[in-house]
C-alpha cells in the first residue's frame, strides 16, 4: 500500500490517508456568509471521495474582513448551526475537516461589506480604496476576533482550525515587507512582523485547548522584489513550531505576483515544474519538526507518492484537482493511478463570477 493512503493523526486528529483538500473558495455561503446546504454537499462529496483531511475555504472572522461575495463566514455565533451542519455530514461519510479562519486585510471589498478596509500599513490598491493602518486597538480587536471564530469552529464540531497566514491577506500582509512598512513593535524585523501572527496563535491554543488542532498555512514566499521570502518562511515556521501549531501548509504568491499567482495557469511541463514550492520544502524539512502539508501544481499518484516516500512533505494537498475530480483519491486508491485530468485553466472559478458556486468548466482532454 502507498505510504499516502496509510493512517495518519495530526494532534489527535486521526485521518484515514495523507491527503488533504487545500482550503478553496467555493462561492457558495449565503450572503450573510452563513453554509448552505450546496456547500454542504460539497464537504461531503470530497469526504466520500476519499480525501483525509478536507480544510473548508477562508472563512472571515470579522465583518470588515471579508474578501469574496458569498465567502463562508464565522465572524457571529448565528453562524455556527450551518457549520455543525458542515461537519456532522463530513463526519457521517468518515472524513475529517477544519475550517480555515482569515481576514483579507488590506485585500478585502469595501463594496461588500461596507466597511474600511485594515492593513498593517495605509496601502492603495489599484483597483479600491486605500486601506488604514491598523492601531493597537484594532490589533487586539482582530487576535480576538480570530480566537472568539476558534471557539466556534469548536462548538460546530470542526476537528480544528487553520489559520490563513498566506497569499498576501491580513497576517501574510504583516509578514512581508511590501505591505507592513510599520515603525513599531509589528513592523521592521522578522520577529516583529511575525508577532501578530503569533499572537493569534497563542491566543487560540489558549482557548481552545490541547484537543482541536491548530495548522497555519503560510507563503513559501510572495514573488514579490519587496515580499516575503523563503529564509523568513523556515524562521517563521521555527517561531510557529515553538507556538505549539501542529502542521503547516506551505504555498505561495499573492494576486500581484504576475504568473506565479497561488493558482498557476498551465499544466506544468517537467516533474520539476509540477511541485511548484519542491525547493521551499526541502528548506522547511531541514530546520522544521512539524508536519509539512505541501499544496500547489501536484497533479499526480506518482509525485506525491514521491514526496511522501522521500520525506519532503508528510501530507499532500490538492485544490483545482479535486473541483476536477472530487472522488479523485479514491481513484487513486482504485485501480486507475492516471494523473488528475485538471488542465490548470482556472475556468473553474468562471461560475463563481456568475454567482453559481465553484465548479470545473474545462474542456475534456
Amino acid at each position: 500500500m502507498h505510504a499516502l493512503f496509510e493512517a495518519a493523526s495530526i494532534r489527535k486528529m486521526k485521518l484515514a490517508n495523507r491527503f488533504v483538500r487545500s482550503a478553496t473558495y467555493e462561492g457558495m455561503a449565503a450572503a450573510d456568509g452563513a453554509s448552505t446546504f450546496t456547500l454542504t454537499e460539497k464537504m461531503a462529496e470530497l469526504a466520500e471521495g476519499g480525501v483525509g483531511l478536507i480544510i473548508t475555504s477562508h472563512a472571515f472572522v470579522s465583518p470588515e474582513g471579508r474578501a469574496r461575495p458569498r465567502q463562508l463566514g464565522i465572524h457571529v455565533d448565528a453562524m455556527i448551526p450551518g457549520l455543525r451542519n458542515m461537519t456532522e455530514a463530513v463526519h457521517g461519510k468518515g472524513g475529517r475537516i477544519v475550517i480555515q479562519l482569515a481576514h483579507a486585510g488590506a485585500e478585502a471589498d469595501s463594496g461588500i461589506t461596507g466597511l474600511e478596509a485594515l492593513g498593517p500599513s495605509a496601502m492603495e490598491k489599484p483597483d479600491a480604496a486605500i486601506s488604514r493602518e491598523m492601531g493597537a486597538a484594532d490589533l487586539s480587536r482582530i487576535v480576538n476576533a480570530f480566537g472568539d471564530a476558534a471557539l466556534r469552529a469548536k462548538s460546530a464540531g470542526f476537528d480544528g482550525v487553520q489559520i490563513h497566514a498566506a497569499h498576501g491577506y491580513l497576517l501574510g500582509q504583516f509578514l512581508s515587507l511590501h505591505f507592513n512598512k510599520r515603525t513599531d513593535a509589528y513592523g521592521g524585523s522578522l520577529e516583529n512582523r511575525a508577532r501578530l501572527l503569533l499572537e493569534v496563535v497563542n491566543n487560540i491554543r489558549a482557548r481552545m485547548g490541547g484537543d482541536l488542532a491548530v495548522l497555519v498555512k503560510i507563503n513559501a514566499e510572495d514573488f514579490l522584489e519587496d515580499g516575503f521570502r523563503q529564509d523568513e518562511m523556515v524562521r517563521v515556521s521555527q517561531m510557529l513550531e515553538a507556538g505549539g501549531v501542529d502542521a503547516i501548509e506551505i504555498s505561495g504568491g499573492t494576486r500581484y505576483s504576475g504568473d506565479k499567482i497561488p493558482s498557476r495557469i498551465g499544466i506544468p511541463k517537467t516533474q520539476e515544474e509540477e511541485v511548484y514550492y519542491r525547493e521551499a520544502a526541502a528548506a522547511f524539512k531541514r530546520a522544521v519538526n512539524v508536519p509539512l502539508i505541501l499544496v500547489g501544481g501536484i497533479r499526480s499518484l506518482r509525485d506525491a507518492e514521491g514526496l511522501v516516500g522521500a520525506g519532503a512533505a508528510d501530507y499532500i494537498a490538492l485544490s483545482r484537482p479535486l473541483i476536477r475530480e472530487p472522488h479523485l483519491v479514491r481513484r487513486w486508491q482504485s485501480a486507475d493511478p492516471s494523473e488528475s485530468t485538471c488542465l490548470s485553466c482556472n475556468r473553474c472559478y468562471q461560475p463563481i463570477r456568475r454567482g453559481d458556486g465553484i465548479s470545473c468548466e474545462a474542456d475534456n482532454r
